[in-house]
């Protein structure tokens, strides 16, 4: 038989018997109302018989008439009071925060801290606010809290706005590009105010104040001088100041702009035509510009200096350029190689009609590296690009401007001057290098001053990239990574084969070069490396990495070195990570070494011994 889960009692009404069972309060609240609710038993009686006051059982008795059962109950606890930190931004705070990202995304944190600062006293960190708009509340309106600046019709409305925003706290970067306005405005309206308050917030007049300098008598005067079509804004001064009346240069050009403008006075010129730019680039390294200018004003002696340039005519920068004593084809043929290694080959290479840029090895050349080889018109110089680099001159008689592009020297710039009148001389070049090379004591100084002036032409900002959109402009941001055609090492060492040989470093890293003996690398034992000759210069080089340099000086036949010396070792990515065996300064190390002349050998020549058999093998003789 199962066991009972309650004890089996008695039914008993008595209220000691029955408390001593009752457990929970809802129950013993319910045993002491019960004979009230069901028999009718009065509060008083109750309360004798169970010792609790008959106003209490009065008050319990009615609310299990209202409420039910729910009224033993006991009452819900109030919700917990979350205790206040200081570190945790009010509620106002933090909607005023989402509101102002709301009506203007561009914020920075620290923005919104500081007008949170100038409205609640209080700035908040950069990183709480960052957090409160990735996680906090929703904003409370997303329509805009002030119109733009040109929605706004009055004039003292809009300076209205731009007072109370900044009085919010809104710095004046924020207030133009929140009523989209120019900065320049909202500066002078704040200035306004500071200076005239509110009264300078209506609306002030512009018009000029003091006397004029030009009366109906003035004006008479310049339409009478504006009937000769050939006068000018100068000259109308001048004649002006004769009179007695002083009026500047621009505004007797303005009112001469009227006047015939009014009248109909000027005559019409004829369109001048547009110079012909046949070699105009429409991509990079389309075409390439070759030109040398005579640097007649060193101080080192020794006759004449050139300065031999490739320019790239797209972005306008310099891809290679030298100092020489000489202008020949193989000056000019260092230059090319140069530009060829680093930036491969142009479609066209564009030149005017000098020798040596027309000379048979130049074509042969360009032929070999599929370079089509172009001249620029006879008497046309400005058509060659670079031109404008090196020298440019140009006439201002008369206002009339003719650009004319010249590359001679200083005696023949002097006899064009005097037959052709007043003339200013503008060029790149001239500009940003000839004081340097004026300045030049030694010829490490003349190139220095040169590499600098290459430098900064290609990395500094050009005017015909002024108006480019892609905040490139200067060459060799236009021109950046780009090359041409990449051709084959060997097509190249064939094109330019007077000028660079090949040699392979012995075990100790040396190149045997006409009897000398010169450093590269003893990490690159066994490699071959490149020998660059140019006049005094002699580099070695490995995959396009400039192992090392030495001047050199050839004997009177031009053919053999005679003596070869101040060695420049580079540092390149071949050095070799093994540690010396000496302390520098302990072993003298010769980079330089000088070799006696390989003897030719000579063929022996071996002496052949002709025996003539007898005639008769048996001894008979005829």
């Amino acid at each position: 038989m199962p066991k009972r889960r309650y004890e089996r009692r008695e039914p008993t009404h008595d209220w000691q018997q029955i408390r001593s069972l009752l457990k929970d309060t809802a129950q013993i609240n319910y045993e002491v109302i019960r004979p009230v609710i069901l028999w009718g038993q009065t509060p008083k009686e109750r309360g004798a018989e169970t010792g609790v006051s008959p106003r209490t059982i009065y008050y319990r008795a009615n609310l299990f008439d209202q409420a039910g059962m729910a009224s033993l109950l006991p009452p819900e606890p109030p919700p917990p009071v979350p205790k206040l930190d200081k570190r945790t931004l009010p509620p106002d705070i933090r909607q005023e925060i989402v509101d102002l990202h709301a009506q203007y995304p561009a914020f920075h944190p620290h923005e919104i801290a500081t007008i949170c600062f100038v409205k609640f006293n209080r700035k908040p960190a950069p990183a709480t606010i960052k957090l409160i708009l990735a996680s906090g509340p929703k904003p409370s309106t997303t329509e805009r809290r002030y119109p733009r600046y040109a929605e706004i019709e009055d004039g003292e409305t809009r300076r209205r706005t731009v007072i109370r925003l900044h009085v919010d706290g809104w710095n004046a970067k924020s207030i133009a590009e929140y009523l989209e306005v120019s900065r320049k405005t909202v500066h002078a309206i704040l200035r306004r105010f500071a200076e005239e308050q509110f009264a300078g917030l209506a609306d002030k007049s512009h018009a000029r104040k003091q006397l004029r300098k030009v009366d109906i008598s003035t004006i008479q005067e310049i339409k009478k001088l504006s009937e000769n079509p050939d006068i000018g804004a100068y000259r109308v001064s001048a004649a002006l100041e004769q009179m007695g009346i002083k009026l500047s240069r621009a505004t007797c050009g303005r009112y001469l702009s009227i006047n015939r403008k009014l009248y109909h006075l000027q005559l019409p010129r004829k369109p001048r035509p547009k110079a012909d730019m046949p070699f105009r680039a429409e991509r990079r390294i389309q075409f390439w510009s070759v030109d040398i200018r005579y640097l007649d004003m060193h101080r080192l002696g020794g006759g004449m200096i050139y300065c031999i340039s490739i320019l790239e005519n797209f972005s306008r920068a310099i891809l290679a350029s030298a100092i020489s004593r000489k202008q020949d084809t193989e000056a000019f043929f260092v230059v090319l190689y140069d530009a060829v290694r680093h930036f491969g080959v142009p479609e066209v290479l564009v030149s005017d009609n000098g020798s040596v840029f027309t000379s048979h090895e130049t074509r042969w050349t360009c032929e070999q590296l599929g370079i089509e080889k172009q001249e620029i018109k006879k008497g046309h110089p400005y058509q060659n690009y670079i031109e404008a680099a090196l020298y440019v001159i140009w006439n201002l008689e008369n206002s009339h401007i003719t650009c004319i592009m010249w590359t001679t020297s200083a005696f023949l710039l002097k006899s064009f001057q005097e037959s052709a009148g007043v003339f200013h001389i503008i060029g790149v070049q001239r500009r940003m290098a000839d004081w340097s090379f004026e300045k030049a004591q030694t010829w490490d100084d003349l190139l220095a001053a040169h590499e600098k002036w290459m430098r900064d032409y290609n990395f500094q900002k050009h005017m015909a990239h002024d108006k480019r959109d892609d905040g490139c402009h200067s060459p060799a941001a236009v021109l950046q990574w780009i090359k041409g055609v990449q051709p084959e090492p060997d097509l190249v060492y064939q094109a330019f084969s007077a000028l660079c040989e090949t040699r392979r470093l012995n075990k100790a890293g040396y190149a045997r070069f006409r009897n000398f003996l010169l450093y590269g690398e003893r990490n690159l034992a066994g490699e071959t490396v490149q020998i660059d000759i140019f006049q005094d210069v002699l580099t070695l080089d490995y995959q396009q990495e400039r192992l090392s340099r030495y001047s050199v000086e050839w004997q009177p036949d031009d053919r053999h070195l005679a003596r070869v010396g101040s060695p420049r070792l580079y540092q390149h990515r071949y050095l070799s990570a093994q540690l010396e065996l000496w302390q520098p300064g302990e072993v003298e190390w010769f980079v330089i070494l000088r070799d006696s002349p390989r003897m030719r050998r000579r063929k022996q020549r071996g002496c052949v011994l002709l025996i003539q058999p007898p005639l008769f093998s048996d001894g008979t003789q005829g």
